[in-house]
């Protein structure tokens, strides 16, 4: 399915774009609402747009200081910073006003996103806020292995769990193999106590299958989900993660998500050297039906 520009159904007299971030062709890819309109809404407003929505996250966009002010909610919770609804605005942003680069002013953070169309798709490309990463603590450690029921076993042998940030916080999780990936459970409910006292946007359990591909699922408990199919700031935490830990990374990495959800989306990060400095995470864009 192409990406094209029709009318959004309404939810409390605002437009709402529904659109799949880092789709996989024609299918997969991350629902997430995006909304664009002359002033944002009340917060309490646009809790309530986002939990009618119903998607992981949506997108609030107005015009301000020769740019766009943002905010995006999940269902439960408003978070500082989403990569896939950030590159789903960029699509629609492209849509309306021709391809480009879009300032972003966050709650926390500036930053750009960029829309492109390659022939019928869209495309777009998203600058992270600054990264940074710390060693998970022995504590923290023990009571994210109980909850997803893993031992120190499953722990991937040259690539230590962290906490990570590229515009929202993240417990990285290396693990040994892609069954043990596979095999992923926990309880919701517990998943989001723990991320809620650590501030965690998601957990991201991750397997390299080649240093510059890794297998990636995230669960997203704190935000009243149980697992989200692709996670761009998690991609960005997790690239400057490996920039830290000086992983053989070669200059970028691919992340494969949502596939064990049947839903494989496909997000690519390029990571330069300097420390703490920005990624640069990109997708394709596919439009949903439904209203």
């Amino acid at each position: 399915m192409t990406l094209n520009s029709t009318a959004s159904p309404q939810i409390s007299g605002y437009p709402v774009d529904r659109l799949a971030a880092f789709s996989d062709g024609d299918s997969g890819g991350n629902p997430a609402g995006v909304v664009i309109c002359d002033a944002l809404p009340d917060a309490v407003t646009m809790q309530a747009i986002a939990a009618e929505v119903g998607y992981s996250e949506t997108a609030f966009a107005a015009p301000a200081d020769e740019g766009w002010r943002v905010r995006y909610f999940a269902p439960e919770i408003e978070v500082p910073f989403c990569g896939h609804a950030t590159i789903a605005l960029g699509a629609a942003l492209a849509m309306r006003h021709g391809e480009g680069v879009f300032t972003l002013q966050l709650n926390k953070a500036r930053i750009t996103v960029e829309g492109r169309r390659e022939g019928t798709r869209l495309m777009a490309i998203l600058q992270s806020p600054p990264t940074r990463s710390e060693p998970a603590s022995p504590d923290l450690l023990r009571d994210s292995l109980m909850l997803f029921g893993l031992t120190a076993a499953d722990l991937h042998p040259s690539l230590a769990p962290a906490v990570a940030e590229g515009g929202a916080r993240h417990l990285i999780l290396p693990l040994s193999s892609r069954q043990r990936l596979a095999e992923m459970r926990y309880d919701q409910a517990a998943g989001r106590t723990l991320m809620l006292a650590h501030g965690f946007a998601t957990i991201a359990l991750v397997y390299p299958e080649q240093p510059t591909f890794f297998h990636a699922r995230n669960p997203f408990a704190s935000g009243g989900v149980y697992e989200d199919p692709a996670t761009g700031a998690a991609a960005a935490a997790l690239a400057g993660y490996l920039r830290d830990a000086g992983w053989p990374h070669g200059g970028a990495i691919d992340i494969l998500q949502g596939e064990d959800m049947g839903s494989p989306s496909r997000i690519h990060a390029e990571i330069p050297p300097e420390t703490g400095a920005s990624i640069r995470i990109s997708g394709t864009v596919r439009a949903l039906g439904g209203s």
